[in-house]
């Protein structure tokens, strides 16, 4: 088999069969196959796409890369959850704690952030010595006491996708959606769960831009994760606006712990409601979805939930918070509206954007993060605003922001208009 004939093949817009896909995906990981030829390969990809089977095939192959971690040793069904990315997306910190206090086995590896992204890893160590290097069964044991364990993704889970990800990133090939759900699904594949739900963003802050994008991605995912012989759901939702008010790792987990204690925004505690009830529910601890919202709500009221959390963090070896000492910040400086009305658009990549200036992200992976700093928006697409009036704080250890007060007044647009707050979840596909 010659790695030209395939790029030919597939320049040509003709199916690449299963002996194929995997000739290219272990020479490549191996270093056989030189960028170059992968190069053009993943740009005939991105200009004639992948039928189903091509997608399921590459999936396979990225899977097979390196390890596929065994979790049968936890009892029950294990469930996972993925969000494709945005600006405010603490979701995974309310998730998690959630649906293990209704008895789900939440086992859950992460990521760090990168960009305007945030990644859930660096969410959490920012919390004293909050531990996300557990050894497998560490991880395991954690699960089955718990019914939840959060830790960082090893090195050997879909070595091919890491070395894939990079071409496509200077190739200018990331946006292939076939190439985006194999990516995911290969690594939430390796993760070892029984239940996948899949948060599709869509919006300013996201990566899909649009519903027509957002619903062919979260298609091919759940035909993958069933393919795979696995439970999987997504939900397409809305990324024009951050998720919360809360941007920035410290500031984020405060409003998580608040989520959880039945005082945070309704956006966030909805998000996490639907997402959690599939959960549940996939993993057969209720007859019903109704049943299911009915006793996350049931855990946010009583603060099993919350009680969750804090038992997590302690697992992990972390300090819980003092929630009124836990943001340390030399300045909170405030961003007015210099008109009145109501906010019309929030553009969430601007806000993303300042608060990983601010220090709350990385433009790089080797940049290092403060955790305390970030954004805290006031107001939201749909609010009433006066002249003068707040529209977001900025937590800042920097001495000048004059550039981060412009882009989040920019960020916002005001009409004198009344305006409809807009929908969170658009559709959820199965």
């Amino acid at each position: 088999m010659r790695m030209v004939d395939i790029i030919e093949k597939k320049r040509d817009n003709h199916a690449l069969t299963k002996e194929e896909i995997e000739f290219f995906v272990k020479g490549y990981t191996q270093g056989d196959i030189p960028d170059y030829q992968a190069s053009a390969l993943m740009m005939a990809v991105y200009f004639n796409d992948m039928n189903d089977d091509e997608a399921t095939h590459f999936t396979e192959a990225i899977l097979h890369s390196g390890d596929i971690i065994d979790l049968s040793n936890i009892e029950g069904i294990k469930v996972d959850k993925h969000s494709t990315g945005g600006v405010g997306d603490k979701t995974t910190l309310v998730l998690g704690p959630l649906v293990a206090s209704c008895g789900a086995k939440f086992a859950k590896l992460s990521g760090r952030g990168l960009g305007h992204t945030g990644g859930t890893l660096d969410k959490l160590e920012s919390i004293e010595n909050f531990n996300i290097a557990l050894s497998n069964e560490q991880f395991i044991n954690q699960v089955n006491a718990l019914n939840i364990a959060v830790a960082g993704q090893t090195a050997s889970l879909a070595p091919a996708d890491k070395k894939l990800y990079a071409l496509r990133d200077v190739s200018g090939t990331v946006p292939s959606i076939p190439l985006i759900a194999a990516s995911i699904m290969s690594k939430k594949l390796a993760s070892g769960a029984d239940v996948i739900v899949l948060d599709v963003k869509i919006g300013d802050g996201a990566f899909m831009k649009t519903l027509d994008d957002a619903r062919e991605l979260s298609r091919i995912m759940v035909k993958i994760g069933k393919n795979f012989g696995k439970k999987v759901v997504a939900f397409i939702t809305d990324m024009s606006e951050p998720l919360g008010y809360a941007v920035g790792n410290k500031l984020e987990v405060l409003e998580a712990i608040r989520t959880l204690q039945g005082n945070g925004p309704e956006d966030l505690e909805r998000l996490s409601v639907e997402i959690g009830a599939q959960l549940v529910h996939l993993a057969e601890l209720t007859p019903t979805l109704d049943e299911a919202r009915d006793l996350i709500k049931e855990k946010i009221a009583s603060l099993s939930a919350s009680d969750t959390f804090k038992q997590l963090v302690e697992a992990q070896e972390g300090v819980y918070p003092d929630l009124n000492q836990f943001i340390q910040t030399q300045g909170v400086v405030a961003v007015n509206s210099q008109a009145s009305g109501y906010v019309k658009h929030l553009n969430a990549l601007d806000i993303g954007l300042s608060a990983m200036r601010l220090g709350a992200g990385r433009a790089t992976k080797d940049d290092s993060i403060d955790h305390n700093v970030g954004i805290v928006l006031n107001k939201k697409v749909g609010d009433k605003v006066s002249e003068g009036e707040a529209l977001a704080y900025i937590y800042t250890n920097k001495e000048d922001i004059a550039n981060e007060i412009d882009t989040v007044h920019q960020a916002y647009e005001i009409s004198e208009s009344f305006v409809e707050k807009r929908s969170l979840i658009y559709e959820v596909v199965e």
